[in-house]
């Protein structure tokens, strides 16, 4: 029995991560870091505390941590006011599933970008509770983000389903208990171990219907992730 679906938004309803990526690549690129090979499949997840300690610290960029997360989110919010970038279909599959259940946001995008990206596509009374990790303990993996969202529906964790794009989304909503939907980025793919806690993987938003949750998920158990590796 499913009472609540959960949504991830970067790479879920919006294609952000290559604009967060081309973003921060650039800001490290400018004041003296260096971008490692595993810095975008690293950062995402992260609450904005953590990415730019990680920015400022781990890749050398010679801003405070406080200055590193103001500056990249000023031009995310730049770049949204231009374009919102959403994936085909995600709107229509947010409203379909809207009507059957609670819907909840679970997002590691600051408050003001999710805010901006649900305004530009009509989906703000969509959701019945958002949340950033900015306003968590934790960013994702930890499940802190996904289990206070499921409190704020007034919903048992593991009776949501999550759709998730990235492996530490993943890693989230199964650490929370919840049955994962995965729908991996092109060119983000999810690690071996985090696909194995998804209960399903689509190729596509589009692809998720009431159908599939009512037939593939409504009687499965959340992938416990201490067993899942």
């Amino acid at each position: 029995m499913v009472d609540a679906v959960v949504f991830d938004l970067d790479g879920v309803i919006v294609d952000s991560e290559p604009v967060w990526e081309e973003v921060r690549r650039a800001y490290v690129a400018a004041h003296g870091g260096t971008w490692q090979p595993d810095t975008q499949r690293r950062l995402m997840g992260m609450s904005t505390g953590e990415w730019a300690r990680y920015l400022s610290g781990e890749l050398g960029v010679d801003r405070s941590p406080e200055q590193v997360a103001a500056e990249v989110v000023e031009e995310m919010t730049r770049r949204y006011a231009e374009r919102v970038p959403l994936i085909d279909g995600a709107d229509e599959v947010v409203r379909r599933l809207a009507e059957r259940w609670p819907l909840g946001l679970a997002s590691s995008s600051p408050t003001r970008l999710i805010a901006a990206a649900l305004a530009a596509t009509g989906l703000t009374g969509a959701f019945g509770a958002t949340l950033s990790t900015e306003e968590t303990a934790r960013g994702k993996p930890a499940p802190d983000v996904y289990l206070a969202v499921a409190e704020r529906l007034g919903v048992d964790p593991a009776r949501c389903v999550a759709v998730e794009d990235s492996s530490n989304g993943v890693r989230s909503a199964a650490a929370a208990r919840m049955t994962v939907v995965a729908v991996p980025h092109g060119t983000y793919p999810l690690d071996p171990d985090a696909e194995r806690l998804a209960a399903v993987v689509l190729d596509a938003i589009g692809d998720l219907t009431p159908r599939t949750i009512d037939a593939d998920l409504g009687d499965q158990d959340a992938v416990d992730p201490e067993t899942a590796g």
